[in-house]
C-alpha cells in the first residue's frame, strides 16, 4: 500500500481498533464471568448449563472465525467489523431482556458469531493502513482487552448494586449502548484501505486462499499462536486455584490478578512499539521468554513471592506477546491476504484455549494437584519458544505476495534479526 498522507488519523483508527477489542472480547467473551452469579441464579440455571453457554458463545466464534476474513477480503474490512459490531450489540440487547435458557443460548452464540467477523478484520485493517508501526497499533488494540475486563470488573459490581437482580440485564444493556456507540464511531471514521490493483477483482480466488493456508511460515505462526492460546487459558483459569490450594488467601491472590491485568493494558502497546524498531522475531522471542519464566516460578516453590513475580511478570509480558504473535501473522503476506492468514491463525489460538483447560483439568484431576498440569503447560510454551526462533529467520521477504507482482519486502522493523 502506498504511504499516502491521504491515511486517516492514526489515533481515531487505533482508538476505535480498541474500543473494538474492549466490546467484542472484553464485553462479549470475558465479562461473562462477572455477570453470571447475578444471571444464573436469576434465571435458574445450573451450572453445567452456565457452562453451555460459555462454550456455545467460544465454539461459535471457532465455526466462524475463518469466514470473518474471507468476509473482510471479499467486501472489506470495515463491512465485516460494522456487520461484526452490530451483530454483537443485537446478542446484547437480546441477553437484556431474555428468560429462557435456549433463547439465552442463541444470544450467546450470536455474540460468538459476531466477535469472528470484527475481532480480526480489524487487526487486519490496522496492520494495512499503519504497516510501518504495525506492532504499535496491534499493540494498542490488544490493550482493550485488559481495558474491557478492568472495566467490567468495576462497572458491573456497581450495577448489581444499584439495580439488584436485574442488574445483570442492566449490565448487557449498557454493553449493547457501548457497541452501537462504538459501531457509530467505526461508520464515521474507519475507511478501509486501499486495495492493491491485482485485488481490485475482489474475492481471492480458492486456490491463492490455500496457498496461504498451506504455506509453512503462515503455518508456524498458527500454531505457535496456538501454543500461546493454550498457555495463557490454563494460567487465567487454573493459577488463581493453585495459589489458593497451597494457602494463601483468595483475596490476595484476587489483587495479584488485578495487577496482571493492570500491567497488561500498558504491555501491549509498548512491547508493540519497541518491535517497530528492535525487530518483530526479537521481540517476539524475549516477550515468550518471560512468559515462561514466569510459569516456571511457581513450579519452584509456592510461597507468595514467587506468585508474586509469576503474576507481575505475566502482566509485563502476555499482551506483548499476543501484540506479537498477532502482528507476525500479518508480516507474512501482502495486505490484501491479511485478512484470511490472520483468522486462519486465530482459528490455531481458538482451539488451543478449546483443548487447555480440558487437558490441565484432567491433569489436575488425575494427579490430585496443579503440579503436572503446570509443568504440561512449560513444555508446550517450551516447544512455541522453539518456534518463536525459527519465526525470528523469517526471510524478509512476503511468503504470498500479490498475484504476479514483484516480491515485497514484510512492513518489520528495520533491525530484524538473521
Amino acid at each position: 500500500m502506498s504511504q499516502s498522507t491521504n491515511r486517516p488519523n492514526m489515533v481515531i483508527t487505533v482508538l476505535c481498533g480498541t474500543l473494538t477489542s474492549l466490546v467484542v472480547i472484553g464485553f462479549a467473551r470475558l465479562a461473562y464471568g462477572v455477570i453470571l452469579p447475578s444471571m444464573r441464579a436469576d434465571l435458574g440455571l445450573s451450572y453445567q448449563q452456565a457452562g453451555i453457554l460459555s462454550t456455545v458463545t467460544a465454539l461459535c466464534y471457532v465455526c466462524f472465525v475463518l469466514a470473518g476474513g474471507l468476509a473482510a477480503a471479499r467486501w472489506g474490512a470495515k463491512t465485516s467489523i460494522m456487520f461484526g459490531m452490530l451483530t454483537v450489540a443485537v446478542g446484547f440487547v437480546g441477553l437484556a431482556f431474555a428468560a429462557n435458557f435456549r433463547v439465552v443460548m442463541f444470544l450467546m452464540g450470536l455474540l460468538g458469531f459476531g466477535t469472528a467477523f470484527a475481532f480480526a478484520p480489524m487487526v487486519a485493517l490496522l496492520a494495512t493502513w499503519f504497516p510501518e508501526k504495525r506492532g504499535l497499533v496491534i499493540g494498542c488494540m490488544t490493550s482493550g482487552v485488559g481495558l474491557g475486563i478492568l472495566v467490567a470488573g468495576v462497572l458491573v459490581p456497581f450495577l448489581f448494586t444499584t439495580f439488584g437482580e436485574q442488574g445483570w440485564r442492566v449490565s448487557w444493556g449498557v454493553f449493547a449502548g457501548a457497541a452501537l456507540s462504538v459501531a457509530a464511531m467505526i461508520g464515521l471514521f474507519v475507511r478501509n484501505p486501499p486495495k492493491a490493483a491485482t485485488s481490485a477483482a475482489g474475492r481471492p480466488p480458492s486456490d491463492e486462499k490455500w496457498l496461504i493456508y498451506r504455506n509453512p511460515r503462515v503455518l508456524i505462526v498458527a500454531t505457535t499462536y496456538g501454543i500461546i492460546g493454550l498457555g495463557y487459558i490454563i494460567q487465567t483459569v487454573f493459577m488463581v486455584s493453585f495459589m489458593v490450594e497451597s494457602g494463601h488467601s483468595a483475596s490476595i491472590a484476587g489483587r495479584y490478578m488485578a495487577m496482571m491485568g493492570l500491567m497488561s493494558i500498558a504491555a501491549g502497546p509498548l512491547w508493540g512499539w519497541v518491535s517497530d524498531f528492535w525487530g518483530r522475531g526479537n521481540a517476539l522471542v524475549m516477550c515468550i521468554f518471560l512468559v515462561i519464566l514466569a510459569m516456571g516460578l511457581p513450579l519452584i516453590e509456592q510461597t507468595l513471592p514467587y506468585f508474586f513475580f509469576h503474576f507481575l511478570v505475566m502482566g509485563a509480558s502476555i499482551n506483548g506477546l499476543f501484540a506479537m504473535i498477532q502482528t507476525s501473522a500479518t508480516d507474512q503476506v501482502a495486505p490484501r491476504y491479511i485478512p484470511i492468514a490472520f483468522s486462519f491463525a486465530t482459528l490455531f489460538f481458538a482451539f488451543g484455549q478449546f483443548l487447555g483447560p480440558a487437558i490441565a483439568g484432567w491433569l489436575i484431576e488425575t494427579t490430585e494437584g496443579f503440579t503436572v498440569a503446570f509443568s504440561f503447560t512449560l513444555l508446550v510454551l517450551s516447544v512455541g519458544f522453539g518456534l518463536t526462533l525459527l519465526i525470528r529467520r523469517f526471510p524478509k521477504e512476503l511468503a504470498v505476495g500479490e498475484p504476479n507482482a514483484v516480491p515485497t519486502h514484510s512492513s518489520e522493523g528495520p533491525t530484524r534479526a538473521k
